[in-house]
């Protein structure tokens, strides 16, 4: 009974191996169908470099503005009072805790 179906074997396997390399061809991660969904993954990503590029050129900016060449006094003073807690005797301190995130 088994000979008889002997001869569809390699049909058989060529059949589903055709089917599985489509199937993923289709919705593998890399496939056609996913394309929406690398694409939002692109926009994402290219919003989120170009706010690290902001923030880069803000900290590179500040970072210049604390060197011995340009030195800031008020660029200074602020970090002082923020790192060291200091205030002028007329100033009024309000707290806020730093956001997680």
């Amino acid at each position: 009974m088994f000979s008889r179906f002997g001869i569809y074997l390699p049909t058989c396997l060529l059949g589903v191996l055709i089917f599985y390399f489509g199937f993923h061809a289709l919705t593998g991660e890399r496939g056609l169908l996913s394309h929406h969904r690398r694409r939002e993954t692109l926009e994402l990503r290219q919003q989120t470099l170009a706010e690290l590029k902001k923030e880069r050129t803000d900290l590179e900016a500040r970072a210049r503005l604390l060197s011995n060449h340009s030195l800031s006094a008020d660029l200074l003073e602020e970090r002082a009072r923020t790192l060291l807690g200091f205030v002028a005797p007329g100033d009024y301190v309000i707290r806020i805790p730093a956001q997680a995130g």
